[in-house]
């Protein structure tokens, strides 16, 4: 495998970092080094960010017509890259090739939908008590933006957190996770790039983990960086927020998730064992929707729990890039060894194992097969911790109301889903669960660009994607006109 080396981009331009250091991205399923990519230090920090400052005056006075043909043209030149990007994250993340096609094409629609958002209304005129006054709202762009982005869904995520607030008339500073600083960063930026994106618009910043904080603490205490978005884990969401608002700077983020399918007694069983096996199993289990919990009625508990176990033992999982495979391996060593933790613990303290082991199995220690487990217990460290791994558990409850409760009993709340043929239950229940993204009839991975993205409690706060995306990545200034006479003093 030929090894690629890349440098850091700033103003426009491909260069090194400071003081020529470089990092290794690893290829989860050979173990390999699939990239050579440069480490940033502090002073690129800095000079991104005057790239970026130097070059938002010119883009956010573009006129919208010649901003939305710079994405309309990404969006081509993605859709025809498909092929290549697949390959890129088999390679880099191990993605598995339905996770990537899907990653690539929702980017492709992302990418359109931002060049529509372009030239949707930017303000409101207001009623006002002011003799001879017009008075109006306007949405106006921060400046720079930083951005800092996930290894899981790199073409979704990645594009997510850089589309809309360029699209607003921000420049952007990207700091790509360190698993993934080509696919979820610099692939992106090169498609941009070709499209016309002007210099120093966006920026992207790849680093070492070990420099991770150091780099995220310089972007976000620079003074010209105007508002920060994240999204990744719950803890290190918890210190991005309390970097931002140290400097007074607000903040959208997107965290951790402990999402729950629950399965009414009233559910088309084939249907929800089809909902759970895709919303718990898809990317390995690796995405922040991911189905951590069904949660099903007592009345078809044992029909379901049969047929759901026999669907998982048969998940194909290995190889990402062979075609068949569905379940890849996790995105490293590390990440293998948490889950498998999870998965044992659980076990100790009781838990029954319906499908899978727990083991991690692989040349580099990076790939589990597909679990299932029962008999879960608040003791157990998986009741309450994120899996983000392909495990999942069922728990069995007597009521609809009891479900509600169990699914509520968590600090996150980003999505979920209930299953039933009794929609007004169905419906109900819905109202009750108390997170930011909902599906009657649907499990909880789902993501459209137009759909306001984000959760409650632990989850994060703020809005991606569609008016709200727009409304988080812009700053609202109230402005008046006094179009007859003379104000009185």
């Amino acid at each position: 495998m030929k090894i690629v080396t890349r440098g850091l981009l700033i103003g426009g331009k491909e260069v090194p970092s400071a003081d020529n250091r470089l990092t290794v991205d690893i290829s989860p399923w050979s173990g390999e080094v699939y990239a050579k990519i440069a480490a940033a230090s502090p002073s690129d920090v800095t000079a991104a960010v005057d790239a970026a400052a130097l070059a938002f005056p010119a883009w956010s006075a573009m006129r919208p017509f010649e901003r939305r043909k710079i994405f309309l043209r990404a969006a081509d030149l993605m859709e025809a890259r498909i092929e290549d990007a697949i390959a890129t994250m088999a390679g880099e993340v191990g993605g598995a090739r339905p996770w990537a096609k899907f990653n690539v094409e929702l980017c492709v629609e992302i990418l359109r939908e931002t060049a529509a958002a372009i030239t949707q209304p930017i303000g409101q005129v207001l009623a006002t008590d002011m003799p001879g006054v017009r008075s109006y709202a306007k949405r106006m762009p921060y400046g720079v933006i930083a951005a800092i982005s996930p290894w899981n869904a790199p073409y979704i995520l990645g594009i997510r957190s850089i589309a809309i607030p360029l699209a607003a008339g921000n420049t952007v500073v990207m700091k790509p996770s360190e698993d993934a600083p080509i696919s979820c960063g610099l692939y992106l930026a090169e498609v941009l790039q070709e499209a016309g994106l002007p210099a120093g618009v966006l920026n992207v910043i790849t680093d070492d983990l070990q420099d991770a904080a150091i780099i995220v603490s310089t972007l976000i205490a620079d003074p010209r960086v105007r508002l920060v978005n994240f999204t990744g884990s719950t803890n290190v969401g918890r210190v991005i927020g309390m970097e931002a608002a140290k400097n007074l700077k607000p903040a959208v983020l997107e965290l951790g998730g402990k999402n729950a399918l629950v399965v009414l007694k009233d559910a088309d069983i084939d249907y929800a064992v089809k909902a759970a096996i895709f919303g718990a199993y898809m990317n390995s289990g690796q995405i922040c929707m991911s189905t951590d919990r069904v949660i099903v009625h007592r009345a078809i508990a044992d029909r379901f729990t049969a047929a759901f176990t026999k669907t998982v033992k048969a998940i194909p999982y290995g190889d990402p890039s062979d075609p068949k495979t569905l379940v890849g391996p996790l995105v490293n060593a590390r990440a293998a060894q948490r889950v498998s933790a999870l998965i044992k613990d659980a076990v100790t303290k009781g838990a029954t194992l319906l499908a899978g082991t727990g083991d991690i199995e692989g040349d580099n220690g990076t790939l589990l097969e597909p679990v299932l487990l029962c008999d879960i217990t608040k003791e157990m460290d998986i009741f309450y911790g994120e899996i983000f791994g392909p495990a999942t558990v069922v728990h069995v409850v007597e009521s609809a109301d009891a479900a509600v409760e169990l699914a509520n009993d968590t600090d996150y709340g980003l999505t979920g889903g209930v299953i039933s043929e009794n929609l007004a239950e169905a419906l109900e229940v819905a109202d009750r669960m108390q997170t930011g993204i909902i599906h009657v009839n649907g499990q909880g991975i789902a993501d459209e660009p137009m759909a306001p993205f984000g959760g409650v409690k632990n989850t994060g706060y703020g809005r991606f994607g569609g008016q709200a995306g727009l409304d988080a990545f812009s700053v609202t200034r109230w402005i008046t006109v006094q179009e007859h006479g003379h104000a009185h003093y």
